[in-house]
């Protein structure tokens, strides 16, 4: 069973950009576009890019593995979906090409975020205006 619900699982493969938020060696946040890929064998996301060794984010997230993870969208007017998902990242210096087929053989260091809180919201549809609540879940 996946820490992610059905609906995530769905919602993350429909999509294929996110914004990962590192923390800089001045303790400044620091976020930036990527690509991903979810990863179900290992419950996880999988960050890689092309030149990605050579990035702030992956020196950040060597030195503090605490990130978060967030994609979103807002697909019609009052409605907005997202999922959010915080945790540890762990660095690889081999198989970031394999992340995504347009990942040149080139780029082998990709970052794997192991979740330990996930939030999401406009999974089931509604809106997000008054009464609004988010599915937030500590999954460590």
């Amino acid at each position: 069973m996946s820490v992610f619900t059905d609906a995530e699982i769905e919602y993350l493969r429909s999509q294929r950009h996110g914004h990962l938020a590192t923390v800089g060696r001045d303790d400044q946040p620091h976020v930036v576009p990527v690509t991903y890929w979810l990863n179900l064998d290992e419950d996880t996301i999988d960050i890689g890019g092309i030149n990605f060794g050579a990035t702030k984010k992956w020196r950040d997230a060597q030195r503090n593995p605490k990130v978060t993870f967030l994609v979103d969208d807002t697909p019609e007017p009052r409605r907005a979906r997202a999922v959010e998902v915080r945790g540890t990242a762990e660095a690889f210096t081999t198989g970031g090409d394999q992340i995504n087929p347009r990942f040149p053989n080139f780029a082998p260091e990709y970052l794997r975020i192991r979740p330990t809180r996930i939030v999401s919201w406009g999974m089931e549809g509604g809106t997000t205006g008054r009464g609004f609540r988010p599915n937030a879940r500590t999954v460590v």
